[in-house]
């Protein structure tokens, strides 16, 4: 029978459970946190001087100051919550090649579902058997397979 990984994930914590056999429980394989997730807001956030805070000062050399309504393309959170992605596909990826599981189905608080689908290499896609967009991140495994469980019967 083949074996399923199933990867319950948000932002900061993903959990990888194994399901060989159905009738069996869901085997942590792996519990991974983000390096990000750990640190307080002040310590990724500092509070240092932008670039137009010195518009009108002597230091000013006359050239044009950006935008005060610049918006970055990605904030902090989005930046870390990509690398976490990128981190938990490379482990997926090595772990597929080391033949360890055939399917994969993704359970993902919603926006980190789409981070991650972004981040999955070509070659697991097509072992993507489920998706689903809830965050289960904090569910043992038992409570894990019971929203499983529940979530495919609406299927």
């Amino acid at each position: 029978m083949p074996t399923t990984w199933i990867v319950s994930a948000d932002a900061g914590r993903a959990r990888i459970f194994a399901e060989s056999d159905p009738k069996q429980p869901y085997i942590e394989v792996e519990d991974m946190v983000s390096a990000n997730a750990r640190l307080r807001d002040a310590d990724i956030n500092t509070d240092r001087i932008g670039p137009t805070s010195a518009g009108q000062s002597i230091h000013n050399t006359g050239g044009a100051t950006p935008n005060k309504q610049y918006q970055p393309a990605q904030t902090p959170e989005q930046h870390d919550a990509e690398f976490f992605a990128r981190d938990i596909c490379n482990y997926l990826l090595k772990s597929w090649q080391e033949q360890r599981f055939q399917k994969l189905e993704l359970v993902a608080e919603p926006k980190f579902l789409g981070v991650l689908r972004g981040q999955l290499d070509n070659q697991l896609k097509p072992l993507v058997d489920l998706e689903l967009n809830k965050d289960y991140s904090h569910f043992n495994a038992h409570q894990l397979r019971e929203q499983l469980q529940a979530q495919k019967s609406k299927f």
